[in-house]
């Protein structure tokens, strides 16, 4: 079995981190699906939320056909490298993790039905990996824009630990955190699935029902 290199799985310290660039990659203009410029502004009474699940291919598919769902996009957070490429973001150098960020309407759909996504589409248990995807990139993500989205993070995570240690699974390694600067991925990886249905997707969740709303 493949095991990745040591210090894939362990983060870099922010003075050893890639250097990076000024400027941003180039990325797509527009969603593949809904024609929606994918830099658009958060629209008024409109929400965002960013999530790191494991390969983003998968994690995008699984939030962009949701009802109250404006856009989606794919890219790289929670790290040190500015402007980061893809294969830089591989080296396990720069920090980051690959991630999705979400633009919602909170009147269709609420920040804690984005979670009940979240907690139940992957395996929040398995540190810097999610299956085969080996590496900090890869790692189990919440990164909050309010208090209220932390609280909400926090809340459903705790509720839904016991749950998955019933079902034989580890203490969650999920890390929750303030959103940080939002890097976009190269055109490609834009709604990747969409344009190749048969791609590879990593991402599966434990079957284990997330508990949303006791508590809250």
């Amino acid at each position: 079995m493949f095991t990745a290199p040591r210090k894939k799985l362990e983060m870099i310290p922010p003075d050893q981190a890639l250097a990076g660039r000024p400027d941003p990659i180039a990325t797509a203009e527009t969603h593949f699906l809904n024609g929606r410029p994918l830099k658009s502004p958060v629209p008024p009474g409109f929400e965002q939320a960013i999530f790191g699940m494991g390969c983003f291919w998968g994690v995008e598919r699984m939030f962009w056909g949701l009802e109250g769902v404006w856009l989606t996009m794919v890219g790289y957070s929670g790290g040190y490298t500015p402007n980061p490429t893809y294969q830089e973001v591989c080296t396990g150098q720069t920090g980051h993790n690959e991630v999705v960020r979400v633009i919602f309407d909170p009147a269709v759909i609420s920040y804690t039905d984005l979670l009940r996504v979240f907690w139940e589409g992957h395996d929040p248990t398995q540190g810097m990996r999610q299956g085969n995807d080996m590496g900090t990139q890869y790692r189990s993500g919440i990164y909050t824009f309010s208090d209220a989205q932390k609280t909400a993070a926090e809340t459903t995570g705790a509720d839904f630990a016991p749950r998955l240690l019933d079902a034989g699974y580890g203490p969650l390694t999920t890390e929750i955190r303030p959103a940080s600067a939002f890097y976009f991925a190269e055109d490609y990886h834009q709604q990747y699935l969409a344009k190749n249905p048969a791609g590879y997707c990593g991402i599966g969740g434990t079957g284990v029902s997330c508990p949303i709303g006791t508590g809250l």
